[in-house]
């Protein structure tokens, strides 16, 4: 039997479950994961093998106004890849309902002649009635052929969209070995990890402002993992809320991080977390260049 390999874009607003459903895909955390919209500034691509299918998914920055040379970057990155993708996966979010946002990316998708398909997530959160709304909402949009109900928290239809999605792969062979997830670098998927324990803990005005270098990363004698990163934010306020008092808010993310990087990374960690004020770094191109923001 012929092997398929594929890329899959996803696109949609900010926060509406991207990351989430990437990783239920792939079967585990590739990208970091955030009730805070702007969480995902990489196009990040998650592996997904089953047998003789490949399915490569990009999770694309959410769809937004740029405001400053991040932005920008992402909002170039996000067309670009659409553009590369072989199919595109426009999520929307059932909760929050179709809006104007939703409605500029398909009419985008349908400019850009894309091959689309929907998936209408959170259905978790909705009646049998309200779902059926969204999905009729998300018909009206006029753009790909398909569109699934799905929950990428609890799993709900996902299974079924990944079959959709995996008949439509074209032939070809596969570009990652079977076990593989991501085409990060090591320290992308640490700094991943790292900045979803960070934005789950912070508050509204530190997010879109933080972000996280890793340093060093070393596996050291008897399997044991040194990591040293350092947590960027723009103002010496924001430093303070991420230190916290007595410096609890950055042990507390540490201690998180150091979990979760123990599972990805399978062995014992010693984390070290600094937090350094730099100024205006979302419209330096040296650090986003840095970061990989590109």
């Amino acid at each position: 039997m012929s092997t398929r390999c594929g890329f899959v874009a996803l696109a949609g607003r900010p926060n509406v479950g991207k990351s989430t459903l990437v990783n239920a895909l792939v079967g585990g955390p590739v990208a970091a994961v955030s009730p805070r919209p702007q969480t995902t500034r990489r196009a990040i691509r998650g592996v997904r093998t089953r047998g003789e299918n490949q399915l490569v998914l990009v999770d694309l920055p959410g769809l937004q106004r740029p405001r400053d040379l991040m932005t920008e970057r992402m909002a170039k990155r996000l067309a670009q890849e659409v553009e590369e993708a072989d199919h595109v996966l426009m999520v929307v979010d059932a909760a929050q309902g179709i809006g104007p946002g939703d409605r500029y990316l398909a009419e985008t998708l349908k400019r850009l002649g894309a091959p689309t398909t929907v998936a209408v997530n959170k259905i978790d959160l909705l009646s049998k009635v309200r779902t059926a709304e969204a999905l009729l909402a998300a018909e009206r949009l006029e753009v790909g052929e398909e569109i699934f109900p799905i929950s990428a928290r609890t799993g709900e239809g996902v299974e079924a969209l990944a079959a959709h999605l995996e008949s439509l792969l074209p032939e070809g062979p596969h570009l990652f070995e079977p076990q593989q997830r991501s085409d990060q670098p090591l320290e992308l998927q640490i700094a991943e990890v790292i900045r979803e324990a960070l934005l789950n803990r912070l508050y509204d005005e530190v997010p879109h402002a933080s972000e996280v270098a890793v340093e060093e990363v070393v596996q050291r004698e008897g399997g044991r993992w040194y990591i040293k990163a350092a947590i960027w934010v723009e103002t010496d306020s924001q430093r303070a809320i991420v230190i916290g008092k007595g410096g609890r808010m950055v042990k507390a993310v540490g201690t998180a991080a150091r979990k979760a990087l123990e599972l990805l990374l399978g062995g014992p960690v010693y984390l070290e977390l600094t937090v350094r004020t730099r100024k205006g770094w979302r419209g330096e191109p040296a650090a986003l260049s840095q970061l990989r923001i590109e």
